[in-house]
């Protein structure tokens, strides 16, 4: 077996950057992601993962096994503006167009969006990731209305998003709120294929977003 090496041409790679943002309302009556909007103006998807904490258990007067919490998945969205048919997922109401009534029922939502992944070679170019994120429900967030001065900026808006796992049919595998793409993994004709779904390109009437099993079906590995 040939020694370990570190930092190899084309080997250092980094992920950055987040564009091609999509919301997608959820059908209460087929529980499926359709319908999705461009969201412009995204500036930040922060990832939060929590839970899997350890809970040591002793017996004997040792420490006998440790049990692993449910682990669960959250996200912040920083944007400067957000699509119309976000409002009913951030508690608005529109009962008259320019009117709006806060305070109201949140609705779940579905979301995707597009980091880069580059290497010393291609830059920013060598690849991306697309992630698909379910069961969203976004909280109340405050919004900072500032005076213009001198040295003005626009308000970036924050919602804190909560997730429900969404049950996955395949062997082994538990329901998950998250499926991340790696499109310098997978083959060009199955990215296409998502990429299609998810932005209404192809044969695809709308832009929907596809359940995890679905994802499973249309990804084939490279190159």
């Amino acid at each position: 077996m040939a020694p370990l090496t570190w930092d190899q041409v084309g080997e250092r790679t980094y992920e950055t950057g987040v564009d091609r943002g999509v919301l997608y309302p959820i059908d209460s009556d087929t529980g499926e992601y359709t319908g999705g909007v461009a969201w412009n103006g995204l500036t930040t998807v922060t990832e939060s993962p929590a839970g899997a904490e350890a809970s040591a258990q002793y017996a004997d007067n040792i420490k006998y096994l440790n049990l692993v919490s449910a682990e669960t998945f959250g996200a912040t969205i920083e944007a400067f503006t957000y699509p119309d048919e976000f409002a009913e997922m951030d508690g608005t109401a529109l009962p008259e167009p320019g009117v709006a009534f806060g305070q109201q029922g949140r609705k779940v939502f579905g979301l995707s969006y597009r980091t880069r992944k580059g290497n010393d070679i291609d830059g920013t170019d060598h690849g991306y990731k697309l992630h698909l994120v379910y069961g969203c429900l976004a909280a109340p967030s405050e919004k900072a209305y500032g005076t213009i001065n001198d040295s003005p900026e626009a308000i970036a808006f924050s919602w804190e998003v909560s997730t429900t796992p969404t049950p996955v049919a395949a062997a082994g595998l538990k329901p998950t709120a998250l499926v991340v793409v790696d499109s310098t993994v997978v083959s060009a004709a199955s990215l296409t294929a998502l990429e299609d779904a998810l932005y209404g390109g192809g044969s695809e009437t709308v832009a929907r977003l596809p359940l995890p099993d679905e994802v499973l079906t249309l990804i084939t590995p490279g190159p």
